[in-house]
């Protein structure tokens, strides 16, 4: 075989060779395509689910609205049945009287009661970020946490009384505590909301000691009186 042919058989092998390798490259992208994709769609799936299960701790609320938070969550974090501290800063002689802490003992996170819809979310975040809000925040009632989740407002009883968390009636609580020798519960005078009782970060009034001083000898460990309660939220607020 001549020189001359051998060479135009080397080019002609070279020549398809590199068309193969040329025509390979495309193919061999576009089945890295998918895998890259997949691999975006698994981490952005992963870093959605983390944020979410974050979303859902106290440790997200003042990690965004940093000073107005920071007191709700340390009332949050504290240990059940022993001394401690309400969102004021005022002592509180058995934290139980804080549904804050026996929420969390239950397993019970912030969003178990403060279900904000969309608009609110919005609104809480703008006003945390022009600082128009007032501090102390505004204390709200079971009839305003059951409207900020997006509910009827009617009473504040299905916020509180309900399948997953207290599944009961008014007839139940007050069978219920019927032991105690004064019962918290008996409705003499029309129906009383859940939350003029019970607090969540500070300590729970015994809303009955308004009028009946003999109930203040079945307070539950922590309780104050109606007029505590009342001087509290009266230092708060000119403390503020």
């Amino acid at each position: 075989m001549s020189e001359e042919k051998k060479e135009q058989e080397t080019t002609t092998e070279q020549t398809t060779t590199e068309e193969q390798q040329a025509a390979a490259e495309p193919a061999a992208k576009k089945k890295k395509w998918p895998i890259i994709v997949g691999v975006i769609v698994i981490v952005v799936a992963v870093a959605g689910i983390g944020f979410w299960n974050w979303h859902n701790q106290p440790t997200f609320c003042n990690a965004f609205c940093h000073e107005s938070m920071n007191a709700y969550v340390e009332t949050y974090e504290q240990d059940a049945n022993t001394q401690g501290t309400d969102k004021w800063g005022n002592a509180v002689s058995n934290t139980n009287a804080m549904l804050a802490v026996t929420h969390k003992e239950a397993g019970v996170n912030c969003l178990g009661c403060h279900v904000p819809t969309i608009t609110q979310q919005l609104t809480e975040v703008s006003e945390t970020i022009t600082g128009d809000y007032y501090y102390p925040l505004e204390e709200v009632g079971t009839k305003a946490l059951q409207a900020n989740s997006g509910h009827d407002d009617s009473s504040g009883d299905q916020f509180c009384l309900k399948s997953g968390c207290h599944d009961m009636t008014r007839e139940d609580l007050t069978q219920a505590t019927s032991g105690m020798s004064f019962n918290p519960h008996r409705w003499q005078h029309g129906e009383t909301e859940c939350s003029e009782c019970h607090k969540s970060h500070r300590a729970s009034v015994f809303y009955c000691t308004q009028c009946h001083s003999e109930a203040a000898a079945a307070m539950p460990d922590g309780w104050v009186n109606y007029s505590e309660g009342q001087q509290l939220e009266k230092n708060s607020v000119n403390a503020s």
